[in-house]
């Protein structure tokens, strides 16, 4: 689960707010996107005014994206930020015995667990601690498991989370989870770092499918035209899983490889021909790749992302 800003700032279209961004208040849109982690696929969508915030209307999201899942498809885990730590999108979560792990929010008491006399444990990853405790955060309906992590800040080179005055050398993280107390802390804190693999898809759709710039006058018609490009960037994905690439390709490699490729249609004696501007020395990678694509069999045949 993410959310991420649209920055229009010169637009008086509808729904473009003034409100939080990484660049300060800036006039933007504020869409809700559900990825599926694994294929990199958008499986939901939502637009929101700009000036809403992170968790605003994400329970009815949430419910709507589980609701139109394909039925074959089974979600291991649910992974947020912190803007997504409120109670009332943690209980259905919990109602849908959906396991997850979600940023907390570093209000003070819980900058009171991570000061206090609290039992740190290193772990396996150099400078790294771990704890964890029940915590009943205001507004929960229960307590619910805290995995502490920090990092002396002297041994990284990037340290991760976030700095309080009180206690310098440390950079600190603390993560809310339903996952059972068999799945050791450290397993918990590497568990949710997969879901950096989230901002790459928000890259691909804001770089190569148009999403900062596509904001029509009427809002349910910027809403169309965003989810319409949301759809095309599935489409790629599934396109380059369908002929075997395993290694991720940008729309712009895509762009140069394939769709550009010159080409003429023509009909002789009953028959349509498309003759494409193809070099000789990359004829038998398209010849790989239009068997692949007329396969009946879905799983045979991998063709390489680009002659050898």
């Amino acid at each position: 689960m993410d959310s991420t800003q649209l920055l229009h700032e010169d637009s008086r279209q509808e729904g473009v707010r003034t409100g939080h961004t990484p660049q300060g208040c800036k006039r933007c849109l504020h869409p809700l996107l559900g990825m599926l982690a694994e294929p990199a696929l958008v499986a939901g969508f939502w637009l929101r005014p700009g000036n809403t915030v992170s968790d605003h209307n994400v329970v009815a999201f949430t419910l709507d994206l589980l609701h139109h899942l394909p039925r074959p498809v089974r979600l291991r885990l649910v992974r947020a930020d912190s803007g997504f730590c409120h109670g009332e999108w943690l209980d259905p979560l919990e109602s849908q015995r959906l396991d997850y792990i979600v940023v907390a929010r570093l209000y003070r008491p819980v900058q009171r667990l991570l000061l206090k006399d609290t039992h740190w444990t290193a772990s396996e990853v150099p400078g790294t601690e771990v704890a964890e405790v029940m915590h009943p955060e205001l507004g929960w309906r229960t307590a619910r498991r805290l995995i502490l992590i920090r990092h002396r800040t002297a041994e990284k080179e990037r340290p991760t989370g976030k700095r309080l005055l009180d206690s310098p050398g440390y950079a600190y993280q603390a993560l809310v989870t339903s996952l059972p107390h068999r799945v050791a802390p450290v397993n918990v804190w590497r568990d949710y770092n997969g879901r950096a693999g989230s901002e790459n898809v928000i890259k691909e759709l804001d770089a190569h499918f148009g999403l900062p710039q596509l904001c029509l006058g009427k809002f349910w018609s910027t809403e169309a035209a965003l989810a319409l490009a949301v759809f095309a960037y599935n489409l790629c994905v599934l396109f380059q899983r369908h002929v075997g690439w395993l290694d991720r390709v940008s729309a712009g490699t895509r762009r140069f490889r394939l769709f550009t490729t010159g080409g003429i249609l023509s009909r002789r004696a009953g028959v349509t021909t498309i003759r494409l501007a193809v070099p000789v020395a990359q004829r038998a990678w398209w010849r790989a790749l239009f068997e692949k694509l007329t396969s009946r069999f879905p799983n045979c045949n991998a063709v390489d992302p680009w002659p050898g």
